[in-house]
């Protein structure tokens, strides 16, 4: 089979389509993540033994269980007990959980690395616990953090064509979409390829001048 240009041509517009939705799951999944990362991480830190514990084998759960398994749960199983769920937003939903568990050990490091002195500080100033983390800790944490929370946002972007399991008319389901009604597999799969690999360069870009900002992630 020889490479068709006018073919390439002719699916473009629906090859950009399922970019765009790629881009948006990626987008909207990774604030999810941050949301979700954030929340897991000041949980394991609460006092209560049954909070933490209860969060850290939550989330031990999610980590050790495959992406691919996570989001058949949520749009397969879940409609049995009544939740029904939109493909994208459950592929959002999925991901977000995900890579929430990840960017949670991204938050605990980066706020263990806050000088101890800065708590006691905080205390001396008879600074309420909202305070001391929204205008003391935090800003301090999360500049450090944004290239390793940056670094799962790309890894969460070449995870996207898992959506097209649950039917999110992602990049890599509207080339098999394309594949299958025309019977031509090499164009619109190279599509992908090219599209992700576009993509992935711009975003590694971006990460070595977060790297070069904020100081560079442990590997």
């Amino acid at each position: 089979m020889e490479w068709d240009w006018e073919f390439v041509w002719q699916i473009m517009p629906t090859m950009i389509q399922g970019v765009k939705i790629t881009i948006l799951a990626t987008i909207l999944g990774s604030a999810l993540a941050v949301v979700v990362g954030l929340a897991i991480a000041l949980l394991r830190r609460s006092p209560s033994r049954l909070v933490s514990g209860t969060t850290g084998l939550i989330a031990e759960f999610i980590r050790g269980t495959p992406l691919l398994v996570q989001l058949y749960f949520i749009f397969y199983v879940l409609p049995d007990i009544g939740i029904l769920l939109p493909p994208l937003v459950a592929g959002v939903i999925g991901l977000g959980l995900h890579y929430g568990t990840y960017t949670a050990e991204v938050y605990r490091a980066g706020i263990d690395n806050v000088p101890r002195g800065q708590w006691e500080a905080a205390k001396a100033c008879n600074l309420s616990a909202n305070q001391t983390w929204t205008r003391i800790i935090l800003p301090q944490a999360i500049p450090p953090m944004i290239p390793a929370l940056a670094n799962y946002f790309i890894a969460m972007f070449k995870e996207t064509p898992l959506l097209s399991a649950i039917t999110v008319l992602e990049l890599m389901n509207q080339a098999k979409s394309v594949a299958n009604t025309y019977y031509r597999y090499i164009e619109p799969i190279t599509l992908v390829g090219a599209f992700f690999l576009v993509i992935s360069l711009i975003s590694v870009i971006a990460l070595r001048w977060l790297e070069h900002r904020y100081g560079r992630i442990e590997r």
